[in-house]
């Protein structure tokens, strides 16, 4: 059992510090750059997450917490909260954290297990909903085109245009 303060939140803290400003340096995150830059020992950071892509699912699982799926009453209101959110996520300071994060470990899906949180979550909100797209959908109509524009365009999408991607997912699914 962890507590939440003291030795191990200070160290949890350090270590996701590291993580993070080796990822906005684009700097290759190993265990021994981690170790080096949050002044906690290499076994402690293998001890505790195993791997690089251990540590930053982790990393990556604690930025998600702050960032949760809406939930507004209404199927629409959903879409558009959580697309408008998605494009200001990738727009803000860890926008690139996230690409980048993705590729770390990427060689193994198991390494992700934030990506498969995060479908969780949103089938929830989706499952809310009468008509609602399949997850598949949201992410072939959404999600792709906004992470398209934040790599490829290094230009995040604004709420309109994100708004406009809920409209055509939408659309589709009208009778």
């Amino acid at each position: 059992m962890q507590r939440p303060g003291g030795r191990s939140a200070r160290v949890r803290s350090a270590v996701h510090q590291a993580v993070v400003e080796l990822l906005r340096e684009g700097v290759d995150v190993s265990v021994a750059e981690v170790a080096e830059r949050s002044g906690v020992h290499q076994a402690t950071i293998y001890r505790r997450w195993g791997t690089i892509a251990g540590l930053v699912n982790d990393v990556v699982i604690e930025v998600l917490q702050q960032s949760p799926v809406p939930d507004t009453g209404t199927l629409r209101g959903d879409l558009d909260a959580y697309a408008v959110q998605m494009a200001r996520d990738l727009a803000g300071p860890f926008g690139k954290l996230f690409l980048r994060a993705a590729l770390v470990g990427s060689e193994n899906a198991d390494d992700q297990i934030y990506l498969l949180e995060r479908g969780v979550q949103i089938q929830g909100m989706l499952d809310r909903h009468e008509n609602a797209p399949t997850l598949i959908e949201l992410m072939e109509i959404v999600q792709a085109p906004i992470y398209f524009h934040a790599l490829v365009f290094n230009a995040p999408l604004g709420p309109e245009q994100a708004k406009a991607l809920v409209d055509r997912l939408l659309s589709l699914r009208r009778p």
